[in-house]
């Protein structure tokens, strides 16, 4: 008995219509996080006049990582087809928020080298290069949207991870209860939102690979390798400044009061 087989073609961009829309979308939600970083500034506290420019910056973060990473799952719940074709199904919702989260890190990637390039800054510039490449790819061409959405969920971690940052700037200690809480939901979601899900990503790269055309292939897997490394290694910098260091301190503390 024969079993037909269809050979496994590689997917190639049929149109290139969104880029209009897209781009203008980019443009307006640079503007957008330009205003509210003025806006910011009006509402920073006392505890931040010293780091003006890091209040201004991790407050702009923070309030892309609330709108993208609840945008993100709220396209999936619209459209439950952008999770089953990860390549050619998407939508003006699923469109717009890559849009506009390019629009985001067009804005940051300016903002750093005009006022802070240091070793932290040009490492952030790198993380947003790569992911302005591959979303602009997806812009344009409106495949991989629904990769990149999946790309944004890792977002909801980073609502944690910027709110541990501007508890820092209004001077909260490490053993403040609110501190000691968002620490461990940082680090929960870290697990569940950003590696797991980007090891989900590189799998689906895999398995797809047929797919992929070389060049969105070879992009994407460098893309995904920078990420998962630059990850890996903040990773382990919260576990050491906000478990491991701070257990040795009250061991330390401990060893104090007995003597």
């Amino acid at each position: 008995m024969k079993m037909d087989t269809k050979a496994i073609e590689e997917i190639w961009p049929e149109e290139y219509n969104g880029a209009l829309y897209g781009l203008s979308v980019v443009v307006f939600s640079a503007l957008i996080f330009y205003v509210l970083s003025k806006v910011s500034l009006l509402c920073a506290p006392h505890t931040a006049k010293n780091c003006i420019w890091k209040w201004k910056n991790i407050s702009i973060s923070f309030v892309h990582s609330c709108l993208s990473g609840i945008w993100s799952c709220y396209c999936f719940y619209d459209l439950p087809k952008l999770a089953e074709d990860m390549i050619k199904t998407h939508s003006v919702l699923s469109h717009t928020l890559i849009s506009v989260s390019v629009g985001y890190f067009l804005y940051d990637c300016v903002d750093m080298m005009l006022y802070q390039r240091n070793r932290q800054s040009y490492e952030l510039m790198g993380h947003h290069i790569v992911i302005l490449v591959c979303f602009t790819i997806a812009i344009v061409t409106r495949m991989y949207v629904g990769y990149a959405v999946v790309a944004l969920v890792i977002e909801l971690n980073s609502i944690f991870l910027h709110l541990r940052q501007l508890f820092q700037i209004c001077g909260l200690k490490k053993d403040n209860p609110f501190y000691r809480f968002n620490s461990v939901v940082n680090l929960g979601t870290f697990v569940i939102f950003r590696i797991s899900i980007m090891a989900w990503m590189s799998r689906w790269m895999l398995i797809n690979k047929d797919l992929i055309p070389l060049v969105f292939y070879t992009l994407g897997s460098i893309g995904l390798a920078v990420m998962m490394v630059m990850n890996i290694i903040l990773f382990y910098r919260l576990l050491q400044s906000d478990f491991i260091r701070k257990k040795d301190v009250q061991m330390s503390d401990q060893v104090t009061k007995e003597d």
